[in-house]
């Protein structure tokens, strides 16, 4: 009786032993050890962007846009979250072609100035301006034909237009599923809803 009754408080002292040895596992996978986190930070836009603020603004007050600080690190966000070597996505605006653009500071300056020039051949219209940096300044020129100023019809009217008319289509991705309900698969239809998105978090950060 004594061996069974010695053998039942080693088995309960194993068990014991072990839910302990769990709960400090499971205490120890909680803990913050101060790694980097992964996610966003600052009111969206991620480390990467935010790292590149201070170039932004240098190359804003050079082409006269300081006010749209926050806009410009919003579109680059929308654009590449600030990773790779052309985070403005410049290159078409640089050279008309992809992927010409092999430097981030190049890319910055490249993007703070044609942003620039859409603000001022977007008459001031911001909204204007975002999206034809997404579509070329050929948008403004739509919409000065047709509405006067930006809407989201416009920009879904454009793209469809512009997709209707491209002799290779391939070179166009349908990402969102609402673009392709409308067969607007040209630049990015919904590009000023997101950078404001973005542009107003982090001016509320």
């Amino acid at each position: 009786m004594r061996r069974k009754t010695k053998k039942a408080l080693k088995q309960s002292a194993l068990a014991a032993f072990i839910m302990a040895s769990v709960l400090v596992v499971l205490s120890l996978a909680s803990v913050d050890w101060g790694n980097k986190p992964t996610g966003n930070r600052h009111g969206g836009l991620s480390e990467d962007v935010m790292d590149y603020k201070p170039v932004v603004e240098t190359y804003a007050e050079k082409f006269g846009v300081s006010d749209h600080v926050h806009v410009l690190l919003a579109m680059m966000m929308q654009e590449s979250g600030g990773r790779g070597n052309d985070p403005m996505q410049a290159s078409e605006s640089y050279c008309g072609s992809r992927g010409c653009i092999n430097n981030p500071d190049l890319s910055i300056k490249q993007g703070v100035r044609y942003f620039s020039r859409t603000l001022e051949a977007a008459d001031g219209d911001l909204k204007l301006a975002i999206q034809s940096y997404n579509f070329g300044q050929g948008f403004i020129d739509y919409v000065h034909a047709h509405s006067g100023t930006y809407s989201q019809d416009a920009a879904i009217a454009f793209s469809q237009q512009m997709y209707k008319a491209a002799a290779d289509k391939s070179r166009y991705s349908c990402l969102r599923d609402e673009a392709k309900q409308y067969d607007a698969c040209y630049g990015d239809i919904y590009y000023v809803r997101d950078v404001l998105e973005y542009r107003s978090a982090v001016a509320n950060d």
